[in-house]
């Protein structure tokens, strides 16, 4: 009799949310704009900070890339130490770090302050994300206003997105180039007023001790891999990112087995025989390997093809984070009719339409058209995005939310990392492919070579060059580069439908599984764990 009592608790619906959890909604969507608009701001910020700090080559790598990677590399970490020490302390915590290491980043020094600055950024924000989605799932036990809910926090990423290049566009031509960081702190202290009062307090009481030998494998693990793929996309495929990729995923081994040896372990391998929860992520690596490519490239074509400067560009950009939002708000809607499945397949479909329209761009085209592109891609891949993440962190007892909203966040970086390094070498490979089967004389040979390399290469060496050189070496590198892009979209266009195929497939066939049994992607009875 307990046995059917229980599997008809696990179907039962949860309650509905009340005011204070909607409210509370709207300060848990203040942290999320806040990370994105971080990564967005500081590109626009590279001219006037390398020209006041004067960093080395190497230094201005590290002051863009070490945000992610320390996001990346501490959001396991995070996620599992909220669990523990509480969600909404966790926020707190992270919240006060960020603002702190902003005013640091604003009035850095010199090079090696402002690395140090974002790599304390990037682990303060790899609290906010899994701390908010976990608080989200225990907030939100109702299936569709759980759904709902993840979709305003997806949709709150789309909005720091679109709102960071055109404050941040303002700020720099009104202020110095550390202004761009300060607009964390009035945020960071609105949450820090709001949060103890509208937000309630979730933690496993049987977490058990945070093991810090697993703490620090699954940083090294993640950090490694994240490294290698991030070398490919810079330097192509060499034996130095093969070793850091390899070495992550030894790590990552030693790491999975020191898990099942624990009585406590960080992360619950547990979860991963679910089928949704591994259906959902995979989907999700393999939407975000899509997706992040394209960006990449588009962000270099409206520049350095178009010439738009980075604020136009950036104004450019606004429609597809509108997009985003729109249809992340629109999908828990269109989730009470079709299957999560069928939704998400759609979606695939869809954004390999985008990717078509963005075959056709030209060297002289309009803005327009790229940009048509970006926003069909984004209302395609907006399902898949709130979709999987509701069936990872469904999918987990509400005492593991956030252990599972981390790992969600890691396939986030994974996906994305892998898309950029793989795709990034597929653009590069060609392009390189193609300026080598140009002529150009009357060059240096190290120039002739630096502007094989990259685009941007080639728009720095003409830069140096007599007016007619210049704009020959332009027009071709321009051309080629155009060409190497349509390229890489059209096997983008291959990819989406393959993987509406595979996304399908798996999450219909994780649906199949989960009908015999409890289901994967109900919501559990009310957590043991503190709330108040």
């Amino acid at each position: 009799m307990s046995e059917i009592a229980n599997v008809e608790n696990a179907h039962a619906p949860g309650p509905k949310a009340t005011r204070r959890e909607w409210i509370g909604l709207a300060v848990l969507a203040l942290p999320c704009m806040l990370y994105s608009m971080d990564l967005t701001v500081l590109n626009l910020a590279v001219p006037q900070l390398a020209e006041e700090l004067k960093p080395s080559a190497s230094q201005l790598l590290w002051i863009i890339d070490v945000y992610g990677f320390m996001v990346a590399g501490s959001l396991i970490t995070m996620g599992t130490l909220g669990d523990r020490i509480g969600r909404r302390r966790l926020l707190m915590i992270g919240s006060v770090a960020f603002g702190i290491a902003s005013i640091f980043a604003a009035f850095a020094w010199n090079a090696e302050t402002l690395i140090l600055a974002r790599a304390i950024l990037g682990i303060a924000a790899a609290t906010l994300a899994p701390s908010t989605l976990s608080l989200i799932r225990n907030m939100f036990l109702d299936d569709r206003q759980r759904t709902f809910a993840i979709g305003v926090w997806i949709a709150s990423f789309s909005a720091g997105g679109a709102i960071g290049p055109v404050v941040g566009g303002l700020m720099l031509s009104q202020f110095w180039w550390g202004s761009v960081f300060l607009l964390a702190v009035p945020v960071m202290v609105l949450i820090l007023i709001l949060g103890p009062i509208l937000l309630p307090e979730f933690r496993d009481p049987d977490a058990g001790r945070l093991d810090l030998i697993s703490a620090a494998q699954s940083i090294a693990a993640v950090l490694s891999v994240i490294y290698g793929m991030k070398r490919i996309a810079e330097d192509g495929l060499d034996m130095s990112a093969l070793i850091f990729i390899l070495a992550g995923i030894v790590v990552a081994i030693l790491f999975a087995r020191r898990q099942l040896r624990l009585a406590d372990p960080l992360i619950d391998l547990s979860l991963f025989r679910k089928p949704a929860f591994s259906a959902a992520l995979g989907v999700n690596i393999l939407g975000l390997f899509v997706g992040f490519g394209a960006f990449l490239f588009v962000a270099q074509y409206l520049q350095l093809v178009l010439g738009l400067s980075p604020f136009v560009a950036g104004l450019w950009s606004v429609p597809t984070g509108v997009a985003m939002v729109v249809a992340s708000m629109t999908v828990p809607m269109l989730a009470t009719r079709f299957a999560a499945s069928n939704l998400i397949a759609a979606g695939f479909v869809l954004t390999a339409i985008g990717f078509a329209i963005c075959t056709q761009v030209g060297t002289t085209s309009s803005p327009l058209l790229v940009t048509t592109g970006l926003v069909v891609l984004c209302l395609g891949f907006a399902p898949v995005g709130t979709l999987t993440t509701d069936l990872i962190v469904g999918s987990a007892p509400p005492e593991r939310a956030g252990a599972a909203s981390a790992i969600s966040e890691t396939s986030f970086e994974f996906g994305g990392a892998l898309g950029i390094a793989v795709l990034g070498s597929l653009l590069t490979a060609a392009y390189r492919a193609r300026m080598d089967e140009l002529t150009m004389s009357g060059l240096p040979e190290e120039r002739i070579e630096a502007a094989r390399q990259t685009l941007g290469g080639a728009v720095a060496i003409a830069a140096e060059l007599p007016p007619a050189e210049a704009e020959r070496l332009l027009t071709a590198a321009r051309d080629v580069f155009t060409q190497s892009f349509t390229f890489t979209a059209t096997i983008c266009v291959f990819l989406s439908l393959l993987t509406a195929v595979i996304a399908f497939l798996l999450l219909r066939k994780a649906s199949d599984d989960s009908d015999g049994s409890a289901p994967a992607v109900v919501d559990q009875p009310a957590p043991t764990g503190t709330a108040g």
